[in-house]
């Protein structure tokens, strides 16, 4: 993206794309781009106040979970803690999107979109915990691009 664009998924059938191929192929075409990073910027690592800031300000926040736990992939409802999720760099395992926080029933927790689908979780969200010692490094490796 940062070097040529971020085009539009309803542009995918023209530039060649059919269903069932591989996305991993670059389908991008310039005249097709929409917009354009000039870079990113990392949250202080395990700074979960950090991290609540840049919710509140920037918006939606890119960060990288340890998602290796059956735990997490039957996760359906409440607020997903998980005492054995890791939370050092070498733990993490998934790229998950936080588009907010909250506290429910006295339980801190983020909200965060995953890629799975609507099937997944809470019709492709999951409630993860806040301000318990960066649980599973949600706050490790976080960033956001600058457009």
């Amino acid at each position: 993206m940062s070097l040529v664009g971020l085009g539009l998924a309803s542009n995918l059938g023209s530039l060649g794309y059919e269903p069932g191929t591989d996305l991993n192929d670059c389908y991008y075409q310039e005249e097709y781009s929409v917009a354009s990073d000039t870079g990113f910027v990392d949250i202080p690592s395990g700074n979960e106040n950090a991290l609540k800031e840049a919710v509140a300000t920037i918006g939606p926040i890119s960060v990288t979970i340890d998602a290796s736990k059956s735990s997490f992939a039957s996760y359906k409802s409440g607020v997903y803690y998980e005492p054995t999720c890791g939370n050092a760099i070498q733990n993490l395992t998934h790229g998950v999107l936080v588009v907010g926080y909250g506290t429910e029933k006295g339980r801190d927790f983020w909200l965060v979109k995953n890629s799975w689908g609507k099937m997944w979780g809470d019709q492709g969200y999951i409630k993860m915990s806040r301000n318990k010692s960066n649980q599973c490094g949600i706050a490790t490796k976080a960033s956001f691009p600058l457009v």
